[in-house]
């Protein structure tokens, strides 16, 4: 609270964790109290405000730990807030400015009042203005006082600038118009479906492709071995997934064997819906392969040659332009 009623050398002033709970909570209890006084009684006087401002530097010097700290410095600021108000509220004197008597005063000084009539001279009107219409004012005296409040040389200036001035006219630009010629102008390529044409590397016949491979091969085959291309990553991935298309409709089968674990591949039975009636039920495996399970099958399984062969690059021609 206020500096000039707390000892700021008090040794009881310094933090402490350990003050009695008892009287922590009757300080914050009397903090509450005071704020809720300030807050409903709008209409305190001076002198009251000023009691209950020696009553928190009072119970200030008893506070020990920051959260009642901080309580008194919310109410601090609201004692702040009630001493601002009401030095708003203060008026000097009789009132507001009054222009008249400034005037008066003023003419006075600058020696333009009239010098007040002998109360015995019946003869003189009553009704008269006491100021004195043609006596000159001394405006020199008045600049004077001026002059001691401000050195600033007066210079003389036009309220609207200098006479001599011309509004400034805008020039108007005219933008050329940007005219196109017709001949240079193309219309969109039109495409229909007989101006696209896919190459022959279609996924049905891939999947068809595979599947003859598969009957030429006698019994079961390893997964790496029938589908890795050791000279192309892109192609092997291929032939997986053209592979899953036959083990998808049950044309193909794919197992662990049991000696040395490897996966392998062979033709089987289509199953009938009559199978799946009876209780087949169709299982699905995600399988990761990137380049490093296809550089590491390389190397294991020893594979110099492409089961499946190479296809060529799968082209489609919109238009006039091929795309690969």
């Amino acid at each position: 609270m206020a500096i000039d009623d707390v000892d700021m050398e008090r040794e009881d002033l310094a933090y402490d964790p350990d003050q009695d709970p008892e009287e922590t909570r009757d300080i914050r209890r009397q903090f509450r109290h005071l704020e809720q006084e300030l807050t409903e009684n709008q209409d305190l006087s001076t002198d009251e405000v000023a009691e209950k401002l020696r009553s928190a530097n009072r119970l200030f010097k008893r506070v020990q730990a920051i959260n009642e700290a901080t309580k008194d410095s919310g109410l601090l600021v609201r004692f702040s807030q009630i001493s601002a108000a009401k030095a708003r509220a203060m008026k000097s004197g009789s009132g507001a400015f009054d222009v008249d008597d400034f005037v008066a005063r003023l003419i006075t000084y600058m020696g333009g009042r009239k010098p007040v009539a002998p109360a015995d001279d019946g003869d003189e009107d009553e009704e008269e203005s006491e100021y004195d219409a043609g006596a000159p004012l001394d405006w020199e005296r008045i600049a004077r006082r001026a002059l001691a409040k401000s050195r600033r040389v007066p210079a003389m200036d036009f309220m609207l600038g200098p006479l001599s001035i011309e509004p400034k006219k805008r020039n108007a630009v005219k933008r050329a118009k940007l005219e196109k010629n017709k001949e240079d102008m193309k219309k969109p390529q039109e495409i229909t479906e007989d101006d696209i044409t896919r190459s022959e590397n279609e996924t049905t016949k891939n999947v068809a492709t595979i599947e003859r491979i598969l009957m030429n091969t006698e019994g079961s085959v390893n997964l790496f071995k029938f589908i890795v291309n050791p000279k192309d990553f892109g192609q092997s991935v291929e032939n997986l997934f053209y592979l899953s298309f036959l083990i998808r409709d049950g044309k193909c089968a794919l197992e662990i064997t049991e000696d040395t674990a490897e996966p392998v591949i062979m033709l089987c039975e289509q199953p009938t819906q009559e199978d799946y009636e009876n209780g087949l039920v169709k299982h699905q495996i995600v399988m990761e392969f990137d380049m490093e399970t296809w550089r590491r099958a390389i190397e294991v399984f020893d594979i110099k040659e492409a089961m499946i062969p190479q296809r060529p690059k799968s082209e489609m021609r919109i238009g006039q332009k091929w795309y690969g």
